[in-house]
């Protein structure tokens, strides 16, 4: 007679429950949701109003464009929520394959997050210097132009600080993707690499700030980010790979009794 044995899960291979199915969907939904959002208020609605090395023609945009660039800031905020949703899918996701680093790759997603929403204060900050309030009034217009963009360019600082805690995150992430098979390998390997390597770049550049006349600071994360987007994409219409049990099928030879 023929009959089915189901093998336990291979070594390395963990098998994905539902909640960890449906976590992949809303990670996959942050995810795409983040990107879009960062990259629409910084490119699209902030990027358009700073003048590089120009504190005065970007403090008359900013007042021309207040709305605009008020918006800008909404996306910021509502991008750091989105990390905070994405963090807490990931979790899910990834605490079976290993609890400790699940848990450390959240609580660093979650530092990049907080430290991203400074962003948005030092922002605030800058429109405030440029308003028409009577405190003001000490100080001259350059002088408060300067001060806002001084601001504003502190934003980036801001970022910069907390890349290293992202692609900690990522990297750890990364590593779990990779033990457990949830994703196909290659996917996985390119985000260690893609990971590791905004770390270097984020800690040798607030250590030598002259580093990105050296490696273009866009090619710090944009490897992480295209890792991030396309494990986004995967997670969403791809889902957690199917389990690894398999059943086999053996032929024990009929006895009689």
């Amino acid at each position: 007679m023929n009959i089915s044995k189901i093998d336990p899960p291979k070594e390395g291979f963990a098998v994905a429950n539902n909640s960890q199915r449906a976590a992949a969907k809303i990670a996959g939904i942050a995810g795409l949701l983040a990107f879009a959002l960062v990259v629409f208020g910084n490119y699209v609605l902030l990027g358009p109003l700073v003048i590089p090395r120009n504190a005065a023609d970007t403090a008359r945009n900013i007042l021309a464009h207040q709305t605009q660039f008020r918006a800008a800031l909404v996306c910021f905020i509502a991008y750091g929520a989105g990390s905070v949703v994405l963090l807490s899918a990931l979790y899910v996701i990834l605490s079976p394959v290993n609890r400790g680093l699940a848990l450390a790759g959240a609580l660093f997603r979650l530092v990049f997050a907080i430290l991203w929403l400074i962003a948005p204060l030092n922002s605030l900050a800058a429109l405030r210097l440029l308003g028409d309030a009577s405190y003001l009034k000490v100080f001259d217009a350059e002088r408060l132009q300067a001060l806002a963009r001084v601001q504003i360019a502190g934003s980036f600082d801001d970022y910069y600080v907390g890349l290293p805690f992202f692609g900690l995150a990522a990297t750890v992430c990364a590593w779990l993707w990779w033990k457990s098979n949830y994703i196909p390998k290659g996917l996985a390997l390119f985000g260690v690499i893609s990971s590791a390597w905004c770390v270097f770049c984020a800690v040798v550049y607030l250590i030598f700030p002259n580093f990105n006349k050296i490696v273009n600071d866009y090619i710090f994360d944009s490897p992480m980010a295209l890792f991030e987007l396309a494990l986004s994409f995967w997670l969403l219409f791809k889902g957690l790979r199917p389990s690894t049990v398999v059943a086999i099928s053996h032929h024990i030879p009929n006895r009689n009794i």
